[in-house]
C-alpha cells in the first residue's frame, strides 16, 4: 500500500511484450555490431595504429556482455516488474527492477490519451497507450487491443478529455 486509500498496482502488460523488447533488442544490438565490423574491417584495410584494434576489440567485448543483458535478462525482467491500475482518481504506473518507479498521476491532470502501435507491436496485436499530462508524458507500453481500447476510454472518461471540436 502507498498511502491511506492508494493501493499499488497489479495489472500486468501482455506477455507478448517479451517478444517485442527481444526482438528491439536484437534490431539494435545488430545494427551496433555491423558498425563494429565495418570499423574492423576499416582498422584491417588501412593499418590503422594498433591501440586502435585494441579499443575496438574492447569495445566488442563490453558490447557483447550488453547484448547477453539486452536480449535475455532485461526484457524478462522488466516484465516482471512492470504494473499498471487506474481507478477514478489516479493512473498508477510501477516499473522498473534495478531502479523502481512509482508514478501517481491524477486523473484531473491527464489532458490527453491516445493508443499507437508500431510494427513490432502490430506484429504481435499490442498496442501502446500513452497518457499526456501538462509537465510530462507517460505510457503503458503493451495491451491486447481491447484492453488498450478499453483503458483509454474509461482514463479518458475518468480524466473528463473530450474529442477535439466538442
Amino acid at each position: 500500500m502507498i498511502a491511506e486509500g492508494i493501493h499499488n498496482p497489479n495489472r500486468t502488460l501482455s506477455e507478448d511484450v517479451v517478444k517485442v523488447w527481444t526482438i528491439n533488442e536484437i534490431i539494435g544490438n545488430s545494427i551496433g555490431f555491423l558498425v563494429l565490423g565495418v570499423l574492423f574491417y576499416l582498422d584491417h584495410r588501412f593499418l590503422w595504429w594498433e591501440w586502435i584494434g585494441w579499443l575496438l576489440l574492447a569495445v566488442v567485448i563490453i558490447s557483447i556482455i550488453t547484448a547477453i543483458w539486452d536480449v535475455f535478462i532485461h526484457p524478462k525482467l522488466k516484465y516482471k516488474h512492470w504494473r499498471y491500475e487506474i481507478d477514478e482518481e489516479y493512473l498508477k504506473l510501477r516499473h522498473g527492477a534495478i531502479n523502481e518507479t512509482h508514478q501517481l498521476v491524477p486523473m484531473s491532470k491527464i489532458q490527453s490519451v491516445a493508443t499507437k502501435q508500431g510494427p513490432l507491436l502490430r506484429r504481435y496485436q499490442l498496442y501502446a497507450l500513452t497518457i499526456e499530462t501538462m509537465g510530462s508524458s507517460h505510457q503503458i507500453p503493451a495491451l491486447v487491443k481491447e484492453e488498450a481500447f478499453q483503458l483509454r476510454d474509461e482514463i479518458a472518461r475518468f480524466a473528463k478529455v473530450t474529442e477535439e471540436g466538442e
